[in-house]
C-alpha cells in the first residue's frame, strides 16, 4: 500500500535537476553534452576557502550550531551586505540555511497563507512555483517579453496586484534569462510597490556577481520598501561552492524569527564545516570572485 499526500502529488519534480541528471547519464555513455541546466560554476572552490574548512575540522567545529548559523558568519554576511550592497541588516536578521533554495522556501513558508497570491515574473526559475504550492499559496505568473528584455514593467506589475497579493518575487540578475534590472528600472517598480504596504518583496540576488553590466542594485537599498524586503543570497555561485550548501535570508526581524522557528523544526543549523568555509569566503580576498567573473 502507498499513501502519498495530496500536497506532494501536486508538486512537479525539479526540472532543473532532472535535466542535469539526464546530462550526466549521457556523458557517462560518452555523449558530448553541454549542460545548461543547473547554475553551477565550472571552477573548483578557491583554495583559501577549502583550507578554512580543513582548519574547522582540526579545530573541532564539529558540533551543532545555532539554528540561524554561527554568529561569526552572520556578522560576516551583515558586513558584506553593508559594504557591497549598502543595506543594513543586523546579524539577528540573518538566517543561514542549506543553500539559497532552502532560504527561499523558508521565507515563503513562513509568510504565505493558503490563497495568498505571489507574483512571479516569467520566465522564472522552475522551483519558485513549486515552493508557493508547498505553502498552499496561489501563483500569479506575469509574462515578460523579449522587447522588454524579459523584465516586468511597472504597468504590468500594477495590473497584476490584487487585494490577495502578499508577495512579489524578483530575481536580478535573472535565472534563467540573465537580465539585470538597472537602478532606474527597480526604482520604477518600487514606486508601484510602495503604494501597497502589505506586500513582501522577496529578492533573489544569488547571481549578483555573475553580472556583466558593471553594476548591481539590491532591492533592499530602496528606503521606501526596505522594511519589508527580504534578500536571498549565498556562496554557491560567487565562490563556486554549490556543494557546500550555504545560503541565507536577510529579512525584517519579525520574519527572520519566523524563519528561525521553522528551520528549527525541520533541519536545524547547517553544516558547521561549510559555515566556517563560507565565513572565509566572505572575510577573505575577493579576487577569486572577480577572476571567475572575468572568465565567464
Amino acid at each position: 500500500m502507498t499513501h502519498i499526500s495530496e500536497l506532494i502529488q501536486s508538486l512537479s519534480p525539479s526540472a532543473t535537476l532532472a535535466m542535469s541528471q539526464k546530462s550526466n547519464e549521457l556523458k557517462a555513455q560518452g555523449v558530448d553534452v553541454i549542460n545548461l541546466s543547473v547554475g553551477e560554476p565550472d571552477f573548483n572552490t578557491p583554495d583559501h576557502i577549502k583550507e578554512a574548512a580543513k582548519r574547522a575540522i582540526d579545530e573541532n567545529f564539529t558540533f551543532y550550531t545555532a539554528v540561524p548559523g554561527y554568529m561569526s558568519l552572520r556578522k560576516a554576511v551583515s558586513r558584506k551586505l553593508k559594504e557591497e550592497n549598502g543595506v543594513d541588516f543586523a546579524p539577528e536578521q540573518i538566517v543561514v540555511s542549506n543553500g539559497a533554495k532552502q532560504a527561499l522556501c523558508n521565507v515563503i513558508l513562513a509568510s504565505i497563507n493558503p490563497g495568498d497570491e505571489v507574483l512571479i515574473p516569467t520566465p522564472a526559475w522552475v522551483s519558485y512555483v513549486e515552493m508557493v504550492k508547498l505553502a498552499r499559496g496561489t501563483n500569479v505568473l506575469v509574462p515578460t517579453t523579449l522587447e522588454d528584455d524579459f523584465k516586468i514593467t511597472p504597468q504590468r506589475l500594477e495590473e497584476a496586484i490584487t487585494p490577495r497579493t502578499r508577495m512579489i518575487l524578483l530575481c536580478s540578475p535573472s535565472n534563467p534569462t540573465g537580465s539585470v534590472y538597472s537602478r532606474q528600472e527597480l526604482q520604477a517598480l518600487v514606486d508601484v510597490i510602495a503604494k501597497y504596504p502589505d506586500i513582501i518583496v522577496l529578492s533573489d540576488e544569488i547571481y549578483e556577481h555573475i553580472n556583466f553590466t558593471g553594476s548591481f542594485t539590491s532591492l533592499a537599498s530602496f528606503p521606501e520598501i526596505a522594511d519589508r524586503t527580504v534578500i536571498i543570497n549565498g556562496v554557491s555561485k560567487a565562490y563556486a561552492m554549490t556543494g557546500w550548501r550555504i545560503g541565507y535570508c536577510a529579512a525584517p526581524l519579525w520574519l527572520a524569527k519566523a524563519v528561525n522557528k521553522l528551520q528549527s523544526q525541520y533541519t536545524s543549523g547547517c553544516s558547521s564545516i561549510a559555515q566556517k568555509a563560507a565565513e572565509a569566503a566572505y572575510e577573505g580576498s575577493q579576487d577569486c570572485v572577480h577572476q571567475m567573473c572575468e572568465a565567464f
